[in-house]
């Protein structure tokens, strides 16, 4: 029963009209191409290390077949086409001479793919598919071995000290002390480089670099304190930026359990261009779905940049708009971590009943998704006691609302990147306020001040939906109707890898991943 007395045929409007605005985008996916999507697609195919500069084999490869034959027929084609044509074996040694202008590619006549390269090229790719189905089994196995965290939310705690190596024990530390879900937060300006490093690393910025081998030892270390704590310990990493389709389908290859995926985060935080960014996230969304990983949304950021009341209603949209993208991709309510944040000016009379009002809204437009909430941000200012108040009433009002994930709130934000003392203060607020409210949200039941605010919040979401289906969601996001940050579709980084696909386009992993039948 909603608590809120919502009203269905609002609900269902606004998602009709969330639908509406999403329909052209995915068109628009569907009839373009990335460099970062045929990546992708190279790299289950088997293709794997880095030249000795540290520039990415499939880099290398997929920028020779742009160079000669151009994009819009996608490279897997021409890619084994020159593979059978000249007796090679493996695509990174096929890399590696085109690196060096010994290999031609051809363009495919007539806009056809020879039946054995295609034959070849789908055979490699399944076989990628194949290891992501593998590691999603492996989960599951583990989770009946190991069982699930007892309660919900789910504790979500970051580590970010740039060396993987030192990550790995502060991770499981953190897991000791109660953490369910660790995120390795990558390290800044990752998002903008146009290729996925190699390695293990050990020096990052404020973060550690997103690579295969940094997905493998973390998740082997927590496989190992997964089996200590006696429940199963997720991972997470960021899918976003320039990369996403690539580090999608990496994290589905080393098994791991949740990604940050937003639609829209790239386009307005990293000035990513938007068509870019909605061809990527759509590939990368069907590759989660495949692996069984829970994305989170990147809405609580809007609330960094634009008032948290007044901006209230764009962040329901863009929950909306990212339910929409995701069902079409394949995932399944489960898998929906969508974002929100208790950033309401503490100062504001009435804050906690507004940040109320908006958590129990999202929780019930979106009943079977695992919310992930996150913590204040934009108003703390230094002061660790206010900030410890501040985190243990965001920590009451996730427990009060059902949110599914909720991130530790650390009192140090704003002030230093938190020492393991922090974390561990951290944690104990989380752990008591958890503890001692345990079913709380059961003997919950707002008055007429936080179903009235849930009311107008949704009733401004459907007003801006309909705006938005008037004038198109790309004009809409280039005249900054979220977080306040204009970008046209014109502009924007990573515009010179985007393609529309010419007649006879292949890609067999589009193919096979289009194929799954409906959310995972």
């Amino acid at each position: 029963m909603s608590k809120l007395k919502l009203d269905r045929r609002t609900v269902a409007t606004a998602r009709r009209l969330a639908a509406a605005a999403g329909k052209p985008v995915v068109e628009l996916a569907r009839s373009h191409t990335t460099v970062s999507v045929e990546r992708a697609t190279l790299r289950l195919a088997g293709i794997s290390g880095a030249d000795p500069d540290g520039i990415p084999w499939v880099n290398r490869l997929v920028d020779t077949v742009v160079e000669q034959v151009g994009l819009e027929h996608g490279v897997t084609g021409p890619v084994f086409e020159a593979l059978l044509r000249d007796g090679h074996q493996d695509l990174t040694l096929l890399a590696q001479k085109a690196a060096a202008g010994s290999v031609t590619f051809r363009e495919p006549r007539a806009g056809a793919v020879p039946a054995a390269a295609r034959r070849a090229g789908t055979r490699a790719v399944k076989a990628g598919l194949a290891r992501i189905d593998r590691r999603r089994a492996e989960r599951e196995r583990l989770i009946r071995r190991h069982g699930d965290p007892r309660q919900r939310p789910w504790i979500y705690l970051i580590v970010a000290t740039g060396d993987i190596h030192e990550d790995i024990p502060q991770a499981q530390a953190a897991a000791r002390a109660g953490a369910d879900v660790i995120a390795v937060i990558r390290s800044t300006g990752q998002s903008l480089l146009d290729y996925v490093p190699e390695g293990a690393t050990r020096e990052g910025f404020a973060g550690t670099y997103a690579t295969q081998e940094n997905f493998r030892l973390m998740r082997a270390a927590l496989d190992d304190t997964s089996k200590e704590v006696g429940r199963y310990v997720r991972l997470t990493n960021y899918a976003s930026g320039l990369c996403m389709p690539e580090i999608a389908t990496l994290a589905g290859l080393e098994r791991l359990d949740m990604m940050l995926n937003d639609s829209m985060y790239g386009i307005l935080f990293r000035d990513i261009n938007p068509i870019r960014t909605f061809v990527d996230q759509r590939f990368s969304r069907q590759v989660h779905a495949r692996a069984g990983i829970i994305i989170n949304t990147g809405e609580d950021n809007y609330l960094t940049t634009a008032d948290a009341v007044d901006a209230a209603h764009t962040v329901t949209v863009s929950q909306l708009l990212n339910e929409y993208f995701a069902h079409e991709a394949g995932l399944a309510d489960w898998q929906l971590g969508l974002g929100h944040a208790f950033e309401i000016n503490p100062d504001l009379p009435e804050s906690f009943r507004l940040e109320l009002a908006h958590a129990l809204l999202a929780r019930e437009l979106f009943p079977d998704a695992p919310l992930k909430w996150m913590p204040p941000t934009k108003h703390m200012t230094g002061d660790v006691f206010r900030g410890n108040l501040l985190d243990g009433f965001f920590n009451l009002a996730g427990v009060l609302t059902g949110q599914g994930i909720l991130l530790v709130g650390m009192m140090t934000e704003a002030v230093v990147t938190p020492w393991l003392s922090d974390r561990d203060i951290a944690l104990q607020n989380v752990r008591y306020v958890l503890g001692a409210a345990g079913n709380l949200h059961e003997d919950f039941t707002p008055g007429p001040f936080i179903r009235q605010r849930a009311h107008t919040v949704l009733d401004e979401a459907v007003t801006l939906l309909r705006q938005i289906g008037r004038q198109g969601l790309l004009t809409a996001i280039g005249e900054g109707t979220f977080g306040i940050m204009r970008r046209p579709a014109d502009r924007g980084k990573g515009l010179d890898g985007v393609a529309a696909r010419g007649p006879g386009y292949w890609n067999p992993a589009i193919e096979l991943l289009d194929a799954q039948e409906g959310p995972a």
